[in-house]
């Protein structure tokens, strides 16, 4: 990391920035289960078969952040081509200012533009959605942090931890062929892996039954 090795140290080891962190990872796991569960079996994995890579938070499930410091964090139109095109990346909007008058979050496809107040949480599949945030008042401040996953690292563990050069030469060209075509699908893949809401309601329901049931019969 060079110069900024000490404050990118700082960052990651401050108690609220890990909160932040932790508590991203939690919504994305509670809004998109299968897309979570998706990940674990995948970045797990990752970090198991590579012990020297370093997670950069214990208890987020995400690989990657990055601190837009301000003092008017704003960004163009974009998408974020490299991560996983159907997994969701978590923004956090820090600051001072009135989120009524500016700090929107823009959803270009959706044509859905987002009131996006100081504190809160958003995740979008940032890799198919363009998006990006409109300026602040003056004399107003805002910074962002944000989580994802780039999508390499997905491709790397299920080409059995290689990249794609080092899997066309270890297997047969029929075998690579055949995991080529496989891409073809695979964004029907992730739509699969989506809930809906009438999904996480009734998972829900069926986990407030069970506890209920627990504690009446002094398992918990």
């Amino acid at each position: 990391m060079g110069p900024h090795e000490a404050m990118v140290g700082g960052l990651l080891n401050n108690e609220h920035i890990r909160r932040l962190a932790i508590y991203a990872s939690a919504v994305f796991s509670a809004w998109a289960p299968r897309v979570f569960k998706y990940y674990k079996q995948h970045i797990d994995p990752l970090f198991e078969r590579l012990p020297h890579l370093r997670r950069i938070f214990d208890k987020s499930i995400f690989t990657s952040a990055a601190f837009n410091f301000g003092p008017n964090a704003c960004t163009f139109s974009h998408r974020d081509c490299m991560n996983c095109p159907f997994g969701w990346c978590a923004i956090q909007s820090l600051g001072n200012f009135d989120h009524t008058l500016g700090g929107h979050l823009v959803l270009e496809e959706l044509e859905l533009l987002v009131e996006f107040p100081v504190g809160c949480t958003i995740l979008i599949p940032s890799a198919i959605i363009t998006h990006a945030n409109t300026a602040i008042q003056p004399g107003e401040s805002r910074a962002s942090f944000t989580q994802y996953c780039a999508g390499g690292l997905f491709r790397f563990v299920d080409n059995g931890f290689q990249t794609q050069a080092q899997l066309q030469a270890s297997v047969s060209e029929e075998e690579f062929r055949h995991r080529m075509d496989q891409k073809k699908t695979r964004w029907k893949q992730g739509l699969e892996l989506y809930s809906t809401v009438e999904e996480l309601l009734a998972d829900a329901y069926a986990r407030a039954e069970e506890e209920a049931s627990q504690r009446e019969e002094g398992q918990i």
